[in-house]
């Protein structure tokens, strides 16, 4: 059982990689200070590794005794905490949407404190309140500065300057850093707390395992946060990476577990604001993010709190709940589906069915 456990960690670590650490690199990308790809994730990893290393251990105890007590992290609930991390996270890497790990992790605790009423409160509601302020900070920080940035090109200065590539993959490689300090957490803090791993042992083997995972399967959200959101200047991805690495790192210290990815993203929505007006607003990479990003928490919530109900306490009546919301909303989106399929059908032939 603790041998299974450490591997979905690990398998939970890689899809971190290839989720939140990939994503930190898609500024640089995107702008073409990296040229390749391949380049851009490898510099990642050797950046995600050190955050790990020298950083991490703060948001592991967070996520490790923060939000439940420790004394109930045994194997068996960590095991449904990862699976139940794990499954979202890798849904949304098949699919190639930026997902917050953080989220979905906390979520998956949050439905173990849930099903056994034994939640921090307190603790919870920080975490999830700097979940809204640390990426709208981001959003403001890079719309002004963007749009201060704009002011002074229309008066003839110019920002391209060779020594910017350098700059900008430097900050791409300290956001890469933050993702190692804040993101590896959600893979081995709940190893820590159930006694399976120290916290240094922790922070090793999973700084490693985002690593890999970011090397091997980070592409394609590399792809997505690098060239399907807006296109920018290295001036302008400079402004994205250093933001996100400052408040990423600056959370961390806390011990708060941040989402990286909805920081970045809402960095290059600012500058895609900045730019072009709302109508960035308007894409539908932008409105898949923030659907997942709703969505992502409370998914994760109800597998764990699901699974805890129906393997530990064998309360039938309990799962039924949970089983209940998934299915309704599965068939609300599939209702939702079929009327815009109607709707359509009816502009294009003048009739309805």
């Amino acid at each position: 059982m603790e041998i299974l456990a450490i591997i979905i960690s690990l398998f939970f670590a890689m899809n971190i990689g290839a989720s939140g650490a990939a994503a930190s690199m898609g500024v640089a990308y995107g702008s073409g200070a990296v040229p390749k790809a391949q380049y851009a994730l490898w510099i990642c990893a050797v950046g995600v590794l050190g955050g790990a290393v020298l950083g991490g251990g703060e948001v592991v105890k967070t996520i490790s005794s923060g939000i439940i007590p420790q004394d109930i992290l045994h194997t068996k609930i960590v095991l449904i905490i990862l699976v139940s991390a794990t499954s979202s996270l890798f849904l949304a890497n098949l699919i190639g949407i930026p997902l917050s790990t953080s989220e979905v992790t906390v979520g998956a605790v949050v439905g173990v404190g849930v099903a056994y009423q034994v939640l921090f409160v307190g603790s919870l509601l920080k975490i999830m309140m700097f979940w809204v302020i640390v990426p709208i900070t981001a959003f403001f920080i890079t719309w002004l500065l963007s749009k201060v940035l704009y002011a002074l090109q229309k008066r003839g200065y110019t920002f391209e300057k060779s020594w910017f590539t350098t700059l900008l993959i430097i900050a791409g490689f300290f956001e890469a850093f933050s993702a190692g300090m804040n993101n590896v957490a959600n893979a081995v803090g709940p190893l820590v707390g159930a006694g399976l791993l120290s916290v240094s042992k922790g922070i090793w083997i999973g700084g490693l395992f985002v690593a890999l995972g970011a090397v091997l399967l980070g592409k394609r959200v590399l792809e997505t946060n690098g060239k399907k959101i807006t296109h920018y200047s290295k001036i302008e991805g400079i402004l994205i990476s250093s933001t996100g690495a400052g408040l990423v790192i600056l959370s961390s210290l806390y011990g708060l577990p941040v989402p990286l990815t909805q920081v970045t993203s809402s960095s290059i929505i600012g500058i895609g604001m900045a730019k072009n007006g709302k109508s960035i607003l308007q894409k539908n990479i932008v409105k898949k993010i923030l659907r997942i990003w709703i969505i992502s928490p409370l998914f994760s919530l109800t597998i764990s709190y699901f699974l805890v109900k129906l393997f530990l306490d064998s309360d039938i009546y309990s799962v039924i709940v949970p089983l209940s919301v998934i299915v309704a909303t599965l068939g609300g989106i599939g209702l939702m589906k079929a009327i815009n399929e109607e709707k359509r059908s009816t502009y294009d032939e003048g009739g309805g069915i």
